[in-house]
């Protein structure tokens, strides 16, 4: 009775012992971040709760080494081929749990020997994934799944840029920040990759823990403003992807979220475009005739993404994405080129161009009912980009009559489409400052001037009468200032309010 009772006490480990069995307590992954003043973050082996849990991972205890205890605390363990076989899974464990220590690289003299015996340790782990010649048992798969959580999903260590400094300057020409870890982390995100990958992987088991809380915190990491991690993430999210077919719905969920936090609450995101490259190789893939709920995606989430002012850090992959849309069913151009008009830049010049340049695109895959069905909305817009004084908005604009399959649809709805640009291709003949956007209208009047000169006259004449009525009205305008100029100066020697009766502001407009 003595002994049990004894036996449910706790013990209080050697140091030796704790290094046998890397003790510590439970706390979520999240919180095994880099420690500071050079201390190392130890971890023990997983305990029995499922993988569910936010607790799930084993809490880190900072272990200060200095000097020659370090040594005692963080060694090299065998290689592979130093075991028999019959122990290389175990030891393969014991490696896992080794480089589940974090180190703090914000000073690089600190515990350097240690910090090569985990690099060391992870090269041989990645070896071992790849020359893998047996399905991964589920234990492995625990222990490797909490090792990767460990050093992957950690706070950032690179403060982010405040909203007022990013105002201040291009993102695209500032240097992107480095994560310090990335000796350890390129090697951790290589083991990763290799484990998804794997034929000895089999996904009905590794989705107990590559679950949809590891899939999360994955996406949470396209944050990052090191381009070296967010490459690694896509790679290895199209492979998580392509393998778990169970999570396919969840992570579309997940990245029409942070588009949608991105889009309506922050404009701030370092992964946007990672994210879309993605998405195009997904919706490349999808079954036709395409599904509801795809085609809400495109509306609700990539057409707003041309309302971020930062569109140019991401426009290309986004452009190719609606491309990938017009391909699966064509139908979809006049919602396509209708939300473009809708986001249409006012002031923004550069991000007018680009709009401009998607547009085309657009247009090459678009057929006629579409076309008709958004030319007067579209047609409108483009006579005011056409009539810009910045001379590459007007310019690009004019461009569209280069394509052959936007001049043919031009063409066949020129009746409706000439009256609507007709005033704007007046008066950039007449009046635009730039020399080559002045030669490209020629060229476009004088097609339409080829092609239909009846309609061409019609619209000349009524345009005529418009400039002389404006003309008219600009005229009155004047008489009337001039005549309320008159009648203050009559006054002028006197302090006395001039005050003009509405009949005589009527009799001078009529005269």
């Amino acid at each position: 009775m003595i002994k049990q009772i004894l036996g449910r006490l706790p013990r209080k480990h050697s140091k030796s012992t704790e290094h046998h069995d890397s003790g510590g307590t439970s706390a979520p992954a999240t919180s095994s971040t880099s420690n500071k003043s050079g201390n190392l973050s130890n971890v023990s082996p997983p305990s029995t709760m499922g993988l569910n849990d936010v607790n799930r991972y084993p809490e880190v205890e900072n272990l200060n080494l200095n000097g020659s205890s370090s040594v005692s605390q963080y060694e090299a363990l065998p290689g592979f081929r130093d075991v028999p076989s019959a122990e290389k899974q175990n030891l393969f464990v014991k490696k896992l749990n080794l480089c589940c220590v974090v180190f703090d690289f914000t000073d690089p003299t600190k515990n350097v020997k240690e910090k090569e015996i985990k690099r060391q340790t992870l090269l041989e782990l990645v070896d071992y994934v790849t020359s893998a010649n047996g399905k991964f048992t589920l234990v492995v798969m625990q222990e490797l799944t909490k090792m990767l959580s460990v050093n992957l999903f950690r706070t950032a260590t690179c403060q982010p840029r405040e909203s007022k400094v990013l105002e201040a300057f291009d993102v695209e020409d500032d240097e992107p920040m480095m994560d310090p870890a990335w000796t350890h982390l390129q090697i951790v995100y290589e083991l990763l990759l290799r484990f998804v990958a794997s034929p000895e992987t089999d996904a009905k088991l590794a989705k107990r823990y590559i679950d949809h809380s590891f899939v999360l915190r994955l996406l949470d990491l396209f944050d990052s403003e090191d381009p070296r991690e967010r490459e690694y993430l896509k790679t290895i999210l199209h492979r998580v992807y392509g393998k778990f077919m169970v999570h396919r719905p969840y992570v579309r969920k997940a990245i029409n979220n942070i588009f949608y936090r991105f889009i309506f609450e922050t404009e701030k995101h370092s992964g946007i475009a990672e994210l879309l490259e993605i998405l195009g190789s997904i919706i490349n893939g999808f079954a036709l005739p395409l599904k509801e709920e795809h085609k809400l995606f495109l509306v609700r989430a990539l057409i707003p993404l041309h309302k971020p002012k930062c569109i140019a850090m991401y426009h290309q992959q986004l452009s190719y994405c609606i491309t990938q849309f017009l391909e699966k069913d064509c139908k979809l151009a006049d919602t396509v080129i209708r939300g473009l008009v809708k986001y249409w830049p006012i002031t923004n010049s550069s991000k007018e161009v680009l709009f401009l340049g998607e547009l085309e695109e657009v247009l090459e895959a678009t057929q006629l009912p579409e076309f008709q069905r958004c030319m007067v909305p579209l047609f409108r817009q483009l006579a005011r980009s056409m009539s810009s004084s910045h001379f590459q908005v007007a310019e690009r604009t004019l461009f569209l009559w280069n394509n052959d399959h936007i001049e043919t649809l031009i063409k066949q709805n020129r009746g409706v489409i000439l009256p609507i640009i007709f005033p704007a291709l007046e008066r950039n003949a007449k009046n635009h400052w730039n020399q080559s956007v002045q030669n490209l209208t020629l060229n476009v009047r004088k097609l339409f001037s080829d092609l239909d000169p009846e309609l061409f006259e019609e619209c000349l004449i009524k345009f005529q009468e418009e400039e002389a009525g404006e003309n008219e009205i600009k005229a009155r305008r004047e008489a009337i200032w001039k005549r309320l100029d008159e009648i203050a100066a009559s006054k002028a020697t006197s302090y006395e309010p001039v005050l003009v009766h509405r009949s005589m502001i009527s009799r001078t407009s009529s005269s």
